[in-house]
């Protein structure tokens, strides 16, 4: 489906500024399809043609009434004979009703046409579309949301509304069918829905509201002044006895001034005890993670310590590298016991793993650097983990065999990590500028311990593919390791890279 900003494009004259009234307009109409219990249209003129013929750019169903449109509408191309109140409304600036036939069955329905206000010129024409043998019994509800429906619907030809600037993005912001309590110009009750009254119970307000200022009852009166003075929507959380409301408070404006204002409510109790239970949650497991961190690296300081009493230099080259293994994991629970999710960025568990293997040369007389380049994004801290064993034994193994130690010169050369992110595919190289691979060399044959465990973990629990070469022709062709594996993304079943 296309975007209003792509239909304006291609239809009309509409951009910049009057662009985005429109969106904003979009973003809050749902209020008043529901307070109008109608499907609302978004017609757009096309260029050229001075309303004979509209695109749709929008459309939105009501939530307390029934839809008359199953089917999309939006980039439909609707001709003045079909929509005669649309061409109307444009020519005329105000607000045309008539009757005309259903976009889809042909049967026949009650238009009202609004014309879209900006900076004093119509740019829009938005069309209620009701039918009235299917209308709902009035009473006191649908009186007073007609009411209200009828001051926005002014505020729209006026040019107030939608509001310049609000935050309508907000999760559980309250709706028409959550609650609603209509304000007169000083700040008393004209109505409150059941809903609404229901929510006020919740927290312990049970007085006759009708005709009472919303300050005796408790309330915060300064948020609705604030959103009456200055004229744009508040959003106010109301917390009591353990349950929460949340108002939106929206300025009701005839000719600039408020002359009431509309509260939707919501109940979001449940809402703030699941926030404070995931939090609880999530700080169990960053405490975990914390915990598991320094056990890992007792269990390294242990080692350690033995090693430094192992007179034979095989056992405690094996001690050392043991230690190295454990503090790499250790990286990582250090690195999700900072985070809220169980999700890291393997950027930032890159350079501490570096600095734990520039310390195995930092006793050397030499000029081994390493270099970090690219983004990983973020990684389960299901595949962090074993990642970091790989790499800290991809950046060891150029450690002790691309620059072999020839008498007392110094060993010198750059080993590269880069790290490349593309939607579910991770991939780190590391090169080398060392003496390269041994002639015959097979990665799945090697002998050594740090290789197996590379080929083990990438093969098997990261379900990725890892292929070993030289990096270069000449003297010092130097060593390219790259590393394939397929990350997990929510939502997604990731198959392993072939």
């Amino acid at each position: 489906m296309s975007t209003l900003e792509e239909l304006a494009r291609l239809h009309s004259d509409v951009e910049g500024e009057a662009l985005e009234h429109l969106q904003r307009l979009l973003s809050a109409w749902r209020l008043i399809s529901d307070l109008s219990f109608s499907d609302l249209i978004l017609l757009v003129p096309i260029e050229g043609e001075e309303g004979a013929r509209f695109v749709v750019v929008g459309q939105v169903r009501p939530t307390t009434g029934q839809t008359l449109y199953a089917a999309d509408l939006v980039g439909q191309v609707v001709s003045e004979a079909e929509r005669p109140a649309a061409t109307r409304a444009l020519r005329r600036g105000e607000v045309v009703e008539s009757q005309a036939a259903h976009l889809g069955d042909g049967s026949p329905l009650t238009i009202e046409a609004i014309p879209v206000v900006f900076r004093h010129r119509t740019i829009a024409v938005l069309c209620r579309e009701f039918d009235t043998l299917m209308g709902r019994r009035v009473g006191e509800l649908e009186r007073c949301y007609t009411e209200v429906y009828d001051d926005l619907v002014q505020m729209i030809v006026d040019g107030t509304f939608p509001f310049s600037r609000e935050d309508l993005e907000i999760e559980g912001a309250p709706r028409v069918g959550d609650g609603v309590i209509v304000l007169d110009g000083d700040a008393k009750i004209r109505y409150a829905s059941p809903n609404a009254v229901s929510a006020l119970h919740r927290i312990g307000i049970h007085a006759y509201i009708s005709g009472t200022e919303i300050k005796q009852l408790g309330f915060d009166e300064g948020s609705v002044d604030n959103a009456m003075r200055g004229r744009l929507p508040v959003l106010h959380e109301i917390e009591r006895s353990d349950s929460s409301v949340l108002m939106r408070i929206i300025p009701l404006l005839e000719e600039l001034e408020p002359v009431g204002a509309l509260l939707l409510m919501r109940d979001v109790t449940d809402l703030r005890r699941r926030d404070r239970m995931l939090m609880s949650k999530d700080a169990t497991i960053r405490e975990v993670h914390h915990r598991v961190k320094n056990n890992l690296q007792t269990i390294a300081a242990l080692l350690r310590l033995q090693g430094r009493r192992l007179k034979s230099e095989e056992a405690r080259e094996a001690i050392q590298e043991s230690e190295r293994r454990i503090r790499s994991i250790a990286i990582v629970h250090e690195t999700l016991s900072r985070e809220a999710s169980e999700e890291v960025d393997f950027t930032s568990i890159v350079k501490p793993l570096v600095r734990v293997v520039e310390e195995t040369v930092a006793d050397r007389d030499g000029g081994l650097q390493f270099d970090v380049t690219g983004e990983s994004g973020y990684v389960p801290g299901g595949t962090a983990t074993p990642l970091a064993v790989v790499l800290n034994e991809l950046l060891q193994n150029a450690v002790d065999h691309a620059y072999p130690r020839v008498g007392d010169e110094p060993i010198e050369g750059t080993v590269h990590v880069h790290l490349e992110r593309e939607d579910s595919l991770l991939e780190v190289i590391v090169t080398d500028d060392g003496v390269g691979l041994p002639v015959g060399f097979d990665l799945t044959s090697s002998p050594g311990l740090g290789t197996s465990i590379v080929h083990a973990l990438v093969t098997g629990e990261l379900a990725g593919t890892i292929e070993m070469t030289n990096a270069r022709d000449g003297d010092r062709p130097g060593t390219r390791v790259r590393v394939r594996i397929p990350v997990p993304v929510a939502g997604w079943t990731v198959e392993p890279p072939g």
